[in-house]
């Protein structure tokens, strides 16, 4: 089987695999709900396709959606051209924001939304004339994406990017934030101290609100988003937020900044945007970011960025009804259901192995001292009836918001057996 299945996949690069290992994917034959039938073994999926499925697959309300749209028509460019579902999704997105963020750019990932946020940010300065502020405030465990501008935005060391670094744009790294309070104090004036001597040269900060998913995941509090809003407001500086993994409920509030007191000066969503159906990302400003691009009769000012398949009327139908399921069925609350089982199930669990526990709202990571003992995670939970996977040092969970309690305490119970079954 597994040769047989090796054999029909040779034309397929895999992303993040060392091909020459002794590689052998599994067969998804069908999805329904929470569960992926794979190899004719129903297993429920706890990391929702790196973090996009939010109601489950095969659900009918997306489907019913996709049918519509697709009778009418597939894809027309956003260039001289536009329809009624992008309309209508620029106008959702723009409202759930309260309205100060409301303009939206498309593409088409998350990758490319984040590169779309750092030339806006850039070309920002420039149309300001202060072509000077070029670099970025970014963060370690920070992770932005795999295209070459997210990159060099994501964490250039302890990451699996490093080895381009040679080759990348060069910006200012600082330590991760920190929940404790003096540390955090400490790093603040830090950041406040390098800003009051650099500012001329930084475009904005870039962070990924609560929750620096792939880059380490790390935690941290609210508060910290209230005073990076405060520094970049005495030091002139624009403030973007990376929600494309935290967004739409995943922290207990649609997005993870609602739970400061801030707003962003750029967003950009993607992942769960689409219910985890079709590959969209939005990258949404304030006015202010917007004014200084427009002017009449000076196209030097335009934006010129336009990815050929952004704002896919299929994509943003489907945005549109998933937006609609998130708010009609309170997501965040669903999340934060999660969050409690989360709690109950993994929050005093202790192993020697184990360096410590983490969760917030949808999302349960457990940190091992050594990666090397998680490499067989992956089969064992398999075996045990769930999809999840080891990263790096972590094994985590990150559900749909429609998953039942019994199933998180499934998912759970296979991760503490896991160790439980370790020396």
């Amino acid at each position: 089987m597994k040769k047989e299945m090796m054999r029909r996949t040779e034309h397929i690069w895999y992303p993040y695999t060392q091909m020459g290992d002794n590689f052998s994917p599994k067969l998804v034959e069908e999805a329904k709900g929470v569960n992926l039938k794979i190899n004719g073994q129903w297993v429920i999926d706890g990391i929702s396709s790196w973090w996009s499925v939010l109601h489950g697959y095969n659900h009918h309300s997306l489907n019913d959606a996709l049918k519509i749209q697709i009778d009418k028509f597939s894809h027309v460019m956003i260039g001289g051209l536009i329809h009624e579902p992008a309309i209508e999704l620029a106008k959702s997105l723009s409202s759930i924001c309260g309205g100060l963020l409301n303009r939206v750019f498309f593409s088409d990932s998350g990758s490319v939304g984040i590169e779309v946020a750092i030339k806006l940010s850039i070309q920002y300065w420039m149309n300001k004339k202060k072509p000077n502020k070029t670099k970025m405030i970014c963060f370690k465990k920070s992770y932005h994406g795999d295209t070459t501008g997210a990159m060099s935005i994501s964490d250039p060391e302890d990451s699996m990017h490093h080895i381009f670094s040679p080759i990348l744009m060069k910006h200012h790294f600082f330590e991760a934030p920190s929940s404790d309070p003096d540390i955090k104090q400490g790093q603040l004036k830090t950041l406040d101290v390098f800003l009051s001597k650099r500012h001329e040269e930084i475009a904005a900060i870039i962070i990924e609100p609560l929750v620096q998913c792939a880059g380490g995941f790390n935690f941290f509090e609210a508060d910290y988003l209230d005073d990076l809003r405060y520094l970049s407001d005495k030091y002139n500086v624009l403030l973007i937020y990376d929600e494309v993994a935290t967004g739409f409920c995943r922290t207990g509030s649609f997005f993870a900044y609602h739970q400061s007191k801030t707003e962003p000066d750029i967003l950009v969503c993607g992942k769960g945007l689409t219910g985890g159906y079709l590959g969209l990302a939005a990258t949404i400003t304030s006015d202010k970011v917007f004014r200084a691009f427009y002017e009449k009769s000076k196209p030097e000012k335009a934006f010129m960025h336009g990815p050929t398949f952004m704002g896919n009327p299929l994509a943003c139908s489907l945005a549109i009804k998933s937006i609609e399921l998130a708010t009609k069925n309170n997501y965040s609350d669903k999340f934060l259901k999660i969050q409690k089982i989360l709690e109950e199930e993994l929050a005093g669990f202790t192993h020697s192995l184990i360096k410590g526990i983490r969760i917030k709202g949808g999302i349960g990571v457990i940190e091992v001292h050594n990666k090397s003992d998680i490499e067989g995670f992956g089969d064992y939970s398999f075996n045990r009836g769930a999809w999840l996977r080891g990263f790096e040092s972590f094994i985590y969970t990150m559900p749909p918001a429609i998953i039942e309690e019994h199933d998180v305490r499934k998912i759970t119970r296979i991760m503490k057996d896991y160790f439980l079954g370790k020396k």
